[in-house]
């Protein structure tokens, strides 16, 4: 047994041009291979109907699992012989944390505003092929640095303990 590796994660635009990649491939350890397999992954998926739910290909000995949303094309590719719905499971993971972390707004524009973010999620979720975390609230908190100092996150917190945290804030700020 061996442990399920992701091969690239890749946010196209809808030209097919790069935004953010992840490569892990030493099959493509050049910029000149990652342009050329990233033109033609674009190249076999753009006709095809992704914009609800994820697609999934085979394609030159590759899995490649993908979803479109407005103009931006998420990928997840691994071993031909990769379990799929672990494929998926990074697909959802990859495009939540990006929604949560730009607040829904998945377009182009906002991606390149936010693109320390977008590639900090790369990071999160994976390193050298393995697969780190595919739960978005955890990715989303650990990019944006929420909870770095045992804060609990906002969205998670009641009236009480929100208002307690912004008074404690505010006096902070008034002592400075």
């Amino acid at each position: 047994m061996t442990c399920p590796t992701i091969k690239n994660l890749l946010l196209l635009d809808a030209d097919g041009k790069r935004i953010a990649v992840k490569y892990s491939d030493p099959e493509t350890a050049t910029v000149a291979q990652q342009l050329a397999f990233e033109r033609s992954v674009f190249q076999k998926t753009q006709r095809t109907n992704a914009r609800g739910e994820a697609e999934i290909i085979m394609f030159d000995n590759h899995l490649v699992v993908y979803k479109f949303v407005a103009d931006l094309h998420f990928y997840v590719t691994g071993d031909i012989n990769e379990n799929e719905i672990i494929l998926a499971t990074m697909l959802q993971a990859f495009f939540e944390s990006v929604s949560l972390l730009l607040r829904n707004v998945l377009e182009k524009k906002t991606v390149l505003e936010n693109l320390d973010l977008v590639l900090l999620t790369l990071d999160e979720l994976v390193d050298d092929g393995i697969i780190m975390e595919t739960e978005p609230n955890v990715i989303a908190n650990r990019v944006s640095m929420r909870g770095a100092d045992g804060d609990t996150p906002l969205t998670e917190q009641t009236f009480s303990q929100a208002l307690a945290s912004a008074k404690e804030q505010f006096t902070r700020n008034l002592l400075r």
